[in-house]
């Protein structure tokens, strides 16, 4: 019987009989040249996804059939990173900044730049350009943000090892710095606010997750997890109990963590497959209870012979769960 099953197995691949391969999961493809994508936003009353760049720093929207345009641009613009829409609807939230990738970096804002653009989403109008540079001195890198019940957005710098806080009427303060955060290189990355009253941070150079609490912010602990996630960038709270994480650089996969000690300590619950084949991941969105993911493509930034890519994808998180242990 082995024999036979053998020599089947020859004949497929001396015939050339194709051998059939996983394909990744569903992606939405648009064209913007040189713009490398970071930051992504679902608007679910418009039913468009919001994209930044960090070549450019235009600030586009893709239709789920792919089309691209531009929603806002000006020529003061170095990169654009992470973005969220504003809890009203009316408004998207871009940090904006000159940290590593802009075609169009200078000596005077190269790793000094941390702005955080206001845009309304009706007219693609800039209604708020605030300056966090001077919060802190050192380098900059404002990279995410998130927003409280009360509308306050928090927003990562991972050069300056803070986060910084802006209330409704857009004060701008140094919110939390606590020494556990502060790493070499890009630290502090994503940011998601939780209902319990405290904040989730990862960090792209140790791969840890962390908790810093609201009313107390110099309070961070460092959420006992079951591995580490090196590369962690943006983070998405799906519910109280569940955290998608984004990580690239190599491994280039989501996961997502479930926590039931309200984040004290979280386990590994799902991940994607290698087979989905993303591309350097960034960042993440909802679109209903669907995770999206922007492929960056940033590995090409640091290749001197890449051409620029023209074509880019948001493509679709499909989890697989990872088996309990058995007691």
């Amino acid at each position: 019987m082995k024999t036979y099953q053998y020599i089947a197995i020859v004949t497929l691949l001396i015939t050339g009989c194709k051998v059939i391969e996983p394909n990744p999961t569903a992606r939405i493809n648009f064209t913007a040249e040189d713009s490398y994508p970071e930051g992504i936003a679902f608007d679910s009353t418009r039913s468009v996804y919001y994209v930044s760049s960090a070549r450019l720093g235009t600030i586009g929207k893709v239709t789920p059939a792919g089309a691209y345009s531009v929603l806002y641009s000006d020529k003061t613009l170095k990169s654009t990173y992470g973005m969220k829409i504003h809890p009203d609807g009316k408004r998207l939230y871009v940090c904006a900044g000159d940290a590593n990738y802009s075609k169009f970096t200078n000596p005077a804002t190269r790793t000094k730049e941390a702005r955080l653009l206001i845009i309304d989403l009706a007219s693609g109008r800039k209604l708020s350009d605030i300056d966090l540079s001077g919060l802190k001195p050192g380098k900059h890198f404002p990279n995410d943000l998130t927003f409280d019940a009360a509308g306050n957005a928090y927003i990562t710098d991972s050069f300056a090892h803070t986060v910084y806080k802006v209330n409704p009427s857009g004060q701008a303060s140094v919110f939390g710095s606590s020494d556990k955060l502060i790493t070499e290189g890009i630290g502090i990355n994503g940011i998601a606010y939780h209902a319990g009253g405290f904040l989730l941070l990862d960090n792209s150079a140790t791969g840890m997750i962390y908790k810093m609490n609201i009313s107390d912010p110099n309070n961070v602990q460092v959420v006992k997890t079951d591995q580490f996630f090196l590369g962690a960038d943006g983070l998405l709270l799906n519910a109280p109990n569940k955290l998608t994480v984004v990580v690239n650089g190599g491994n280039d996969k989501i996961f997502q963590l479930e926590s039931a000690d309200n984040w004290q300590s979280a386990k590994l619950a799902a991940t994607t497959l290698i087979a989905d084949r993303f591309t350097y991941p960034a960042t993440a969105t909802l679109n209903r209870s669907n995770v999206w993911v922007m492929n960056a493509r940033f590995n090409e930034l640091v290749d001197s012979n890449a051409v620029p890519a023209k074509n880019f994808a948001i493509q679709h998180a499909v989890f697989k769960p990872i088996p309990k242990p058995k007691n």
